[in-house]
């Protein structure tokens, strides 16, 4: 087992890859290693990080999200170090980030980001409102002080590593992170970094929108998951406003004239309250599951540590 691993996924990055590695072999201790995973690069990428010493594996299933699951699933480490590619963040925050993990006991350390240089040095405004509005909406929904929520430089523990489940395929997977160490109530802590913007030359694989919609649709997802009886209890309580707003009419109506001259619509908002109170029975049914779940996560820790323990 390594005691510090780095964890590099790249497609398209021979024009950086060689310094971010030397950076990151300079900043940390030798005994230190460093991976590169390619997912299907067409330019120098493998050649020029292995030129600069680390260990080079392919990915060959499109998607960042499917080279950390490969990481992930590969790998053993008392710390993982994850970052980009692309020079954009510093090394020289390594060190503190892998001392958070093995000496402080923390789970996941986060690179923030938005609280330094990521505003100036960003050239690109959408993502910028992007990542400010994601904050802003995972925080609100799960009650937390998340800095920077879609930042590429992290470091992690063993135990989150071997516990994290990978579902998200591409650059949703580190909103996926955060909410998972958040939900389990895994310790989690923000170390402000200085974030570089891409040299001249250097493009990033973003997508502005396509990726800011899964993004998006990762929150919705995960809320949907993470916080059952919040989200049908949300859209039970609009339905339900819905089929009153419709129907006390029909109900002062009757009292005045004893008649329902609109029985269509009386029918349709008692199918609308029906499905309000059937989604609310069935958020609570889905909390009740996770709560069980909760327990089950809290057994699989402890074996995590006990399998560390034996290696």
């Amino acid at each position: 087992m390594d005691r510090i691993a780095v964890l590099i996924p790249c497609f398209n990055e021979g024009q950086t890859i060689r310094k971010v590695v030397t950076d990151f072999r300079a900043a940390l201790p030798d005994d230190a290693v460093i991976y590169v995973y390619d997912n299907n690069s067409t330019d120098n990428t493998k050649s020029e990080a292995k030129e600069a010493g680390a260990i080079v594996r392919d990915e060959h299933m499109q998607g960042k999200g499917n080279v950390i699951r490969r990481m992930f699933r590969e790998i053993d480490a008392e710390c993982y170090i994850m970052t980009d590619g692309d020079c954009t963040y510093p090394a020289e925050s390594a060190p503190e980030m892998a001392r958070m993990i093995l000496e402080d006991g923390v789970d996941m350390v986060i690179g923030d980001r938005l609280s330094s240089t990521y505003f100036t040095e960003n050239k690109r405004p959408f993502h910028n409102t992007g990542n400010s509005l994601v904050r802003s909406s995972i925080n609100t929904i799960f009650k937390s002080d998340i800095k920077d929520i879609m930042t590429g430089f992290r470091a992690f523990s063993f135990n989150f590593v071997k516990t994290f489940p990978v579902l998200s395929k591409g650059f949703e997977i580190e909103t996926e992170m955060t909410i998972h160490a958040i939900h389990r109530n895994m310790s989690v802590k923000n170390l402000v970094i200085e974030y570089r913007d891409r040299p001249e030359g250097s493009e990033s694989k973003l997508n502005t929108y396509s990726d800011g919609f899964k993004v998006i649709a990762t929150i919705i997802r995960l809320f949907r998951d993470y916080k059952p009886r919040g989200f049908f209890g949300l859209i039970s309580g609009v339905l339900a406003l819905l089929s009153l707003g419709f129907m006390i009419p029909l109900f002062i109506e009757f009292i005045q004239t004893g008649l329902v001259p609109r029985f269509p619509t009386l029918i349709v908002c008692g199918f609308i309250m029906l499905c309000a109170v059937l989604l609310f029975i069935a958020g609570l049914i889905l909390q009740n599951l996770l709560m069980q779940d909760k327990r089950s996560f809290e057994f699989k820790l402890v074996s995590a540590e006990q399998w560390k323990k034996n290696r």
